[in-house]
């Protein structure tokens, strides 16, 4: 177990170190992604590995992906760049991480799937962040089907949805070619567990996650300071923010693709 823990650390510290030269990484999300990557190869086995590793890259070659073009968005709505800090890191490879604790610790047969929803989820949410900015039509609030701007907290869009479909799908096929069975079911229980996972943080995101106003140009966003001057909240709780919003939303899909896998086998 040791020399697996030493082997995880050597691996994962190259990665982020490369990630974080091509700044897809803050100093505090290297040291966070070191520590997921350690607890998911050490405990998990390569397999495991593997998987967080497609997770990872994807996302931040889809971060890179014509970033001129979602700057603008980024600026007016998120408040977080693509300069993935500790707290991004632990949203999205947090649960993932616990689940390859809890498989060491307490073994049984349902950790698998739910590692892979907590991945699946946050892949399909993050390529629809990444790809739906992209899309020339506005989305709609998942609540009332109101149309808002590109980037609103909670708005998706059909293009948007089948992004999220396809980045879980992305991680259940990979978890099956990686374990050489039920490639199918796991490529849907993939799928589906993703696609939960997205909805559950579009939902959280037009429901309670805490969004601010700004009064000098009377834009919603997530940021506390926007036109130089200081927002004030709009709606949602004070605590509920878009980490937190993540890390439920991975949750939402281990659980979902637990269930899923008794499902379909």
């Amino acid at each position: 177990m040791l020399n697996q823990l030493v082997l995880a650390f050597i691996l994962s510290s190259l990665i982020v170190i490369v990630a974080y030269w091509r700044g897809s990484l803050s100093p505090s999300g290297a040291a966070a992604a070191v520590l997921v990557g350690v607890l998911v190869f050490g405990l998990g086995g390569w397999r495991w590995g593997v998987l967080l590793v497609l997770f990872f890259v994807s996302s931040s070659l889809l971060s890179h992906y014509r970033e001129d073009e979602k700057r603008a968005v980024a600026d007016e709505k998120f408040d977080k760049s693509h300069r993935r800090d500790a707290g991004q890191v632990l949203a999205n490879g947090g649960a993932g991480a616990l689940a390859a604790v809890l498989h060491t610790a307490v073994p049984a047969p349902f950790w698998l799937p739910a590692f892979v929803g907590t991945l699946a989820a946050v892949t399909a949410d993050t390529w629809a962040t990444e790809l739906g900015t992209l899309s020339h039509k506005p989305p709609r609030l998942i609540t009332n089907g109101r149309t808002v701007p590109v980037g609103t907290s909670g708005g998706i869009s059909l293009w948007g949805t089948a992004v999220s479909f396809g980045g879980g799908l992305f991680i259940g096929l990979a978890a099956g070619l990686l374990i050489r069975q039920n490639v199918l079911a796991l490529s849907l229980v993939g799928g589906l567990a993703g696609l939960a996972g997205s909805l559950s943080d579009s939902l959280l995101g037009a429901t309670v996650q805490q969004i601010y106003i700004c009064d000098v140009c009377g834009q919603e966003t997530e940021k506390k300071q926007h036109c130089g001057q200081p927002t004030h909240p709009l709606r949602g709780w004070n605590w509920m923010s878009n980490d937190l919003v993540n890390l439920v939303s991975s949750v939402t899909g281990g659980l979902a693709a637990v269930l899923l896998s008794l499902v379909i086998g």
